[in-house]
């Protein structure tokens, strides 16, 4: 249902506010260069810094411009079941295609919790949804029995996996069969994630190189690892430097590189320290982007 490459979306903002105008050239862009999906409002769309109505916006904004090309997997994530339910019923609303729940984050519940929590939201309304999990953010691992469990409802069709364990696609498949939908949510290791049963890679590198990106995932897909190597040699030094600092942060100063996209973030994040812009420039030059 959803494979390749599909950009973790950032938010524009000008002087504090969404910027949508940019946001909708941002769509056609990754479009034309060959994204197989949108993944807006997720960690890197700023969705912690969004408010309820600016979450909604975005979702409705990216839905409205991709007009049915590409799949938009809207971000509907929150630590919060009834949150949750909210932007999962509005991603259906607007027509996204998915909603992309992450592993609620903080308060830290059980895997008991967890089976509540993402059967309640798939019980809310009737539209797939991809599971978020992220340890390294949100604490909590949703264990590969556990995701098992979840894809025996009909709705819970895959999950962005950002464990940077490529063992996990192995037990995944055991656990919740070939069908289940693995993406990547880790640019560095998406080369071997596809190897060991992935179809594709929700990106944070995308945002700045869609046309590689989405290249890569075609070679991978195509079983043509050799011409897969060579993407990720041109695209290993990009992973990286986008990350020295958070990872949206990094692709919004590599856009402004471009010329698609302002650095401005919200606090309580910052723009880049010089080192980092330096890092970043050598990386897009080294993936002919410069």
């Amino acid at each position: 249902m959803f494979k390749g490459s599909m950009p973790a979306l950032v938010t524009p903002f000008r002087n504090g506010e969404l910027d949508l105008d940019t946001l909708k050239h941002l769509v056609e862009w990754q479009i034309q260069e060959g994204s197989t999906g949108l993944v807006p409002v997720g960690t890197t769309g700023e969705s912690p810094t969004l408010s309820h109505e600016e979450h909604e916006t975005v979702v409705e904004e990216v839905v409205k411009a991709a007009a049915g090309r590409v799949p938009v997997i809207a971000g509907a994530g929150s630590n919060n079941t009834v949150e949750a339910t909210r932007f999962v019923q509005f991603a259906k609303t607007v027509g996204a295609a998915a909603a992309l729940v992450v592993t609620p984050y903080y308060n830290k519940p059980t895997q008991r919790g967890l089976l509540a929590h993402f059967t309640t939201l798939h019980e809310c309304a009737d539209i797939p949804i991809i599971i978020y999990n992220i340890p390294g953010r949100s604490i909590i691992d949703m264990s590969p029995e556990t995701m098992g469990e979840l894809a025996k409802l009909p709705r819970i069709v895959g999950v962005k996996d950002a464990t940077g364990d490529l063992a996990r696609v192995s037990q995944q498949r055991a656990t919740c069969g070939p069908n289940f939908c693995q993406l990547s949510g880790e640019d560095a290791t998406a080369l071997g994630f596809n190897a060991h049963g992935g179809v594709g890679c929700i990106s944070v590198t995308a945002n700045v190189a869609p046309k590689l990106c989405a290249e890569f995932q075609q070679a991978t897909l195509a079983g043509d690892y050799a011409t897969a190597l060579k993407y990720q040699d041109r695209l290993m030094p990009l992973h990286e430097a986008i990350f020295i600092e958070p990872g949206l942060v990094g692709a919004k100063y590599a856009l402004s590189k471009l010329g698609r996209c302002s650095e401005e973030v919200r606090s309580p994040l910052t723009t880049l320290e010089d080192s980092t812009k330096v890092a970043i420039d050598a990386a897009m030059a080294h993936a002919g982007l410069l």
